[in-house]
C-alpha cells in the first residue's frame, strides 16, 4: 500500500463512474493517486472491484504501470525494511512488522473496513521458504533486434543465409524465437558467473549517495584502472570514489562468448584468423535459443561472422555408449553418477531409477550391435535416447547376428 500509485476500476462498474479521472489521496502520505479505468485487469464482481496498483513490487502492476505510463515507486530496502519513500512512521521496519504498522494506522484513522481471505499464488524462495517481494532494480541489457534479425537472416535468407540447421524442422524454433526477441538482460544478482565490469561513481557533492541512483554517474571500462580515467574525464575536478557493480553476468552471455574468447578475442590472435567461423557445432535443439542463438549473434557483432555453418541438434545421452559396447555393472552405473554433480536428493532418485532400467546392469553388447540399433532405432524418430527399449533391440541384434552366423 505504501507504494501505490494508481486506482484501477471497470470502466462499465456504474458504481465508481463518477470517480473517473479524478484522485484519491493517500491517508499515509497525502499522495495524489489518480482513479484510471482498465476493463482487462479489474473484475467488477470480485471485491469491492477496486484495485490500488504498485507498478514497483507487483508483476501485474508493473505491466500495467508501464501501459499507463505510471510512477514507479520502490518502497523496499535490498534487506527488505522499508525505505524513506514508505514514510517516516514505517522506514526502518521489516515488511511483514510494516504490514501490521499499516494495518495498526488505518484503525486509528478509523479507515480499515474489515478483511476478507482470498485464494491467492504466493512466491516462496526455494532456499529459505521467505516470501519472495518483487523489486525493481536497475539491470543491463544487451540490446536485441539488430543482431537478432542478423542471426535469422543467416539461417532463414535462403539466397545469402550461412547457417544450416539439421534436422530442418528445427529451423521453426530458430525464427520464432528470434522474431520475438526481447531486449536481453544480462545481469545477474545470484553470484555466479562473470563481474559486470561497470562501476558507479559517487561524487562528493551528490544529495544521494545510495549506488546507482543517478544513471549517468555509470562508467563501463575493462578494469578499474581505465574506469578510474573515464570517471576523470566524466566529471573533471570533482571528489568522488568508484564503487564496482556488484552484479554478474548472465552465464548465457558469458558462453555465448566461449567460441571467441577460447581462440584469444578480442586480441588478433592467429588462431581467430585460422578457427574462426567453425564448420560444425553438435548441440541439443533445446538449447538452440538459449546458447546457439546467443553465440551466433555475438558472434556476427563482435567476430564479424557467423559462429558456424552447420548445426545438426539431438537430445544428450544419459547413458555412455561404451557402457552399452562394453558392458558394464549396476555398481559402475552408481559409481558414475556418484562422481557427477547431482545433488544428493537427486542422485538417489537417479539410483532408483537405474535400479528399476538395470537391476543386472548392461550386458556387453559390442559396437556393431549398437550401431545396427541407433540406425533401427532412430528410423522412427530424430529425439533419441539410449534407453532399456534401446538395449532390448541392441540385446536382439546381437541374438538375430549369432543364430546367422
Amino acid at each position: 500500500m505504501l507504494g501505490d500509485t494508481v486506482i484501477d476500476v471497470h470502466p462499465d462498474d456504474k458504481r465508481y463512474t463518477h470517480f473517473h479521472g479524478k484522485f484519491a489521496i493517500h491517508p499515509f502520505n497525502g499522495r495524489k493517486i489518480p482513479i484510471i479505468c482498465d476493463a482487462i485487469l479489474v473484475d467488477k464482481n470480485f471485491g469491492t472491484g477496486a484495485v490500488k496498483i504498485t507498478p514497483a513490487h507487483d508483476p501485474n502492476d508493473f505491466e500495467v504501470g508501464k501501459h499507463h505510463i505510471l510512477e514507479f515507486i520502490n518502497i523496499f530496502t535490498d534487506n527488505g525494511k522499508i525505505n524513506s519513500n514508505g514514510g517516516p512512521e514505517f522506514a526502518g521496519m521489516p515488511h511483514f512488522k510494516a504490514r501490521e504498522a499499516v494495518l495498526a494506522t488505518l484503525k486509528e484513522k478509523g479507515l480499515y473496513k474489515g478483511a476478507r481471505d482470498n485464494m491467492m499464488c504466493l512466491g516462496l524462495c526455494s532456499r529459505t521458504n521467505d516470501v519472495v517481494e518483487p523489486l525493481i532494480k536497475p539491470q543491463w541489457y544487451v540490446s536485441c533486434c539488430r543482431i537478432a534479425k542478423e542471426a535469422l537472416d543467416a539461417v532463414m535468407d535462403d539466397e545469402n543465409g550461412k547457417i544450416e540447421i539439421f534436422p530442418r524442422q528445427y529451423t521453426a524454433d530458430w525464427k520464432r524465437w528470434l522474431e520475438n526477441i526481447r531486449d536481453w538482460c544480462v545481469s545477474r544478482q545470484l553470484w555466479w558467473g562473470h563481474h559486470v565490469p561497470a562501476w558507479y561513481v559517487t561524487l562528493e557533492d551528490d544529495k544521494m549517495k545510495e549506488l546507482g541512483t543517478y544513471i549517468d554517474h555509470w562508467v563501463v571500462a575493462r578494469n578499474e584502472e581505465e574506469a578510474q580515467m573515464e570517471a576523470s574525464r566524466m566529471f573533471p575536478g570533482k571528489n568522488f570514489h568508484m564503487s564496482q557493480d556488484p552484479f554478474v553476468l548472465d552465464t548465457w552471455f558469458s558462453s555465448g562468448l566461449f567460441p571467441l574468447t577460447v581462440l584469444g578475442w578480442s586480441d588478433d590472435t592467429q588462431d581467430l584468423k585460422v578457427f574462426y567461423p567453425t564448420s560444425v557445432l553438435e548441440t541439443g535443439h533445446d538449447i538452440l535459443f538459449f546458447w546457439v542463438a546467443r553465440m551466433v549473434m555475438l558472434g556476427i557483432k563482435l567476430g564479424g561472422d557467423v559462429l558456424l555453418e552447420r548445426c545438426p541438434s539431438h537430445w544428450g545421452n544419459v547413458i555412455d555408449p561404451l557402457e552399452v559396447i562394453n558392458g558394464i555393472s549396476l555398481e559402475g552405473l552408481n559409481k558414475r553418477l556418484e562422481e557427477g554433480n547431482l545433488d544428493t536428493s537427486e542422485l538417489v532418485i537417479a539410483k532408483e531409477g537405474q535400479k528399476e532400467d538395470f537391476p543386472n546392469g548392461i550386458a556387453e553388447c559390442g559396437a556393431d550391435a549398437l550401431r545396427f540399433a541407433l540406425v533401427t532405432y532412430t528410423a522412427q524418430s530424430d529425439r533419441m535416447r539410449i534407453s532399456k527399449e534401446l538395449l532390448g533391440i541392441t540385446s536382439g541384434v546381437i541374438n538375430c547376428g549369432t543364430q546367422a552366423w
